[in-house]
């Protein structure tokens, strides 16, 4: 029997692609998800948005060429699948009579202050919130956001300023 060697070659593109990928995944998982939490502010949804985004990021890892860019590029995914999430939950979601029950005590140990922020976080539009994480949790200057973001600096600052003077007004005692 006869090997066919461009079948053993894809096999072996095939194994240094996965190889790549799940080094790729060890070694930056624990800051994407700490992005991918920041952007929905639930652990499972974080979990799940991360999952996306990085199957997204395999099927394109062949057509990306800079290998520096990952992180930009599984951001960008986040982004945009949690925008299309939220806007399908939008959709689907109505009020109603009944309140929820009261949900148990954070078992991640978070202190006061941070279960506050991430709950005025949480209450902000997409995009401010996104623009807010990137900046302050992922340390991106303004450019990168508005690139990620897919939108212009200028927007990128407005939705960061409305967004800091709603955290502002909601975490700050009035009268300082």
């Amino acid at each position: 029997m006869l090997l066919d060697l461009s079948v053993l070659d894809s096999v072996m593109a095939m194994d240094l692609k996965c190889d790549e990928f799940r080094a790729y995944v060890q070694a930056r998982g624990p800051a994407l998800l700490r992005v991918a939490y920041q952007l929905t502010g639930h652990p499972a949804d974080a979990e799940d948005l991360l999952q996306s985004a990085l199957a997204k990021t395999y099927l394109a890892w062949d057509r990306i060429q800079d290998r520096t860019a990952l992180d930009g590029y599984v951001r960008r995914a986040m982004v945009n699948i949690n925008i299309s999430w939220w806007r399908q939950r939008k959709l689907e979601e109505y009020p109603s009579e009944e309140l929820p029950e009261p949900a148990p005590p954070d078992a991640h140990g978070h202190d006061e202050v941070h279960e506050l922020l991430e709950d005025a976080l949480s209450r902000l539009p997409a995009r401010m919130r996104a623009a807010i994480v990137l900046r302050y949790y992922e340390d991106m200057t303004e450019p990168e956001i508005a690139e990620t973001l897919g939108v212009s600096v200028g927007t990128v600052k407005s939705s960061m300023s409305r967004g800091m003077a709603k955290l502002r007004g909601e975490l700050v005692p009035s009268g300082r």
